[in-house]
């Protein structure tokens, strides 16, 4: 299991927000089976295989292009641990319990 952050930013829009550009991204996580997502401020946290992950990608990265942006730059980091167990909120859990220490 991976986790991922994906930032879909498109340029060239006629307007300067975006958020018309992201919802169809995450449109298409949204009919993604297998795959958890969060939606945060500044990108989208996926969970799931990296292959999935990857393919995911290119789709929202597809549908904002097809939404009408003249370009797209989307960014994807990946956190694939093999030793154990990886999730979103175990890795946040994670970060939790160390500061009540």
């Amino acid at each position: 299991m991976a986790v991922a952050e994906i930032s879909v930013i498109p340029i060239g829009t006629d307007s300067p927000s975006i958020s018309r550009d992201v919802a169809a991204a995450v449109g298409v996580l949204r009919s993604e089976k297998g795959l958890k997502y969060e939606l945060a401020s500044m990108g989208t946290i996926v969970e799931g295989d990296v292959k999935d992950i990857l393919r995911v990608a290119g789709r929202m990265h597809q549908a904002v292009l097809d939404g009408g942006a003249q370009r797209v730059v989307t960014s994807i980091k990946i956190d694939d641990r093999r030793d154990k167990p990886l999730t979103m909120k175990g890795k946040v859990e994670s970060v939790k319990r160390k500061l009540e220490t």
